[in-house]
């Protein structure tokens, strides 16, 4: 007899487990249909022996202290701050060129042929930008700071590959994730915390979930570990939609598919990722590893992703609509008994590791608010030492 049975062993349900293990002394089993731990962020060694990520390049970030301090117990980090290239055409020269992603100085300089100054391009944006009456999708938010041309050098052709929609049709959130700068700061991301888990996150999860009050099936779904073992409370990490039996039909998502390959040298990119937002290119990025990890090797792995409409679920598609069938699915599982929904699918949002990581957290809060803890046996406490 389990305490919990939590399905999916990515970040929200490696966090609860050994919250719940370690902090109540819970029973806890945690299974997953694939048959590795780490969920998305999952990273190993390839044959050549690269460190890769085996499902796109993982970066992460935050600005929560409350984050970055809970889950430096379970590792050491390596500083590392991401840089995209775009790969466009010149408007003037129509030379291909590769530049800083999101927009900067140095973006609009190289791309025009200008030499601007921080002030000069707020004004520049501003001269482009379109009036926008009331900013609801994606096309909306781009247009109205910077207009259309650059919305359909960067933009356009992306977000029609990675959502099958055009930016028209797309809730505002999604390029609104993507700042436009006006000085030379070429970072993807400005968090306070930005680093990489020293030893790969496949390593993290390890340790996080190294606790005997844990068990871990791998290669097991939900209907199995119903079949096989017996468990008082449920923690769901998986799509919402399919706990409930698609009853109200089929949440969207979109997927993506990979594919990584070894090359014989030292480096192949000059930064961590390169986007390609040309519809006439299949892929949306190409991500080298050793950017990121560091790992001193002769070769290097490279990885391609490919938008796609079918496979494993990996983006709630926001649109007024699919939120409006979520909150059908929202009230089932506020109905459901002793049975928690956390994560991205699991809730149908668009969250950022360190956001589930959050999430996390302040669901293993509310347990602890509603539930009373069973005496922790002096053994497992000394193991949590």
């Amino acid at each position: 007899m389990f305490d919990w049975l939590i399905v999916g062993a990515g970040f929200a349900g490696s966090v609860l487990a050994e919250r719940l293990a370690r902090e109540r002394g819970d029973r806890v089993l945690v299974i997953d249909k694939r048959d590795h731990i780490g969920g998305n962020a999952f990273d190993h060694h390839d044959a050549a022996g690269v460190l890769i990520h085996r499902y796109g390049p993982h970066i992460f970030h935050t600005n929560s202290e409350a984050v970055f301090a809970h889950l430096s117990r379970f590792t050491e980090w390596r500083p590392y701050e991401h840089r995209v290239l775009a790969e466009v055409r010149s408007p003037v020269t129509g030379a291909t060129l590769q530049v800083p992603m999101p927009i900067n100085l140095d973006t609009i300089n190289t791309l025009y042929n200008l030499n601007l100054t921080e002030t000069e391009l707020e004004g520049w944006f501003a001269s482009r930008a379109e009036q926008v009456a009331e900013v609801r999708t994606s096309e909306d938010v781009v247009v109205g700071k910077v207009g259309r041309e650059l919305h359909e050098l960067f933009f356009q052709g992306y977000t029609r590959k990675q959502w099958a929609l055009d930016p028209s049709a797309l809730d505002k959130s999604v390029t609104s994730r993507v700042p436009t700068r006006t000085n030379r700061d070429d970072r993807y991301f400005t968090d306070q915390f930005q680093a990489m888990p020293k030893h790969g996150y496949t390593a993290m999860f390890e340790r996080m979930l190294d606790h005997p009050g844990i068990t871990i099936r791998t290669g097991m779904d939900f209907a199995e570990a119903r079949q096989r073992f017996s468990f008082r409370r449920v923690i769901w990490t998986g799509p919402v939609d399919e706990y409930f039996g698609f009853r109200h039909g089929k949440l969207p998502y979109r997927s993506l598919r990979f594919r990584h390959e070894t090359l014989d040298q030292d480096q192949v990119l000059p930064t961590g990722t390169v986007n390609h937002p040309a519809e006439d290119t299949p892929y949306t990025r190409v991500s080298e590893y050793k950017h990121m990890t560091g790992q001193a090797h002769p070769k290097t792995s490279i990885t391609y992703e490919f938008p796609s409409a079918e496979g494993d679920p990996y983006y709630p598609i926001p649109r007024p609509e699919n939120q409006a069938l979520y909150k059908r699915y929202e009230a089932l599982a506020d109905a459901e008994a002793d049975t928690w929904f956390v994560g991205r699918l699991a809730t149908y949002r668009y969250y950022n590791m360190d956001q589930v990581v959050a999430q996390a957290l302040a669901t293993f809060r509310r347990i602890e608010a509603e539930l009373p803890r069973h005496p922790v046996p002096e053994s497992i406490l000394a193991a949590g030492d």
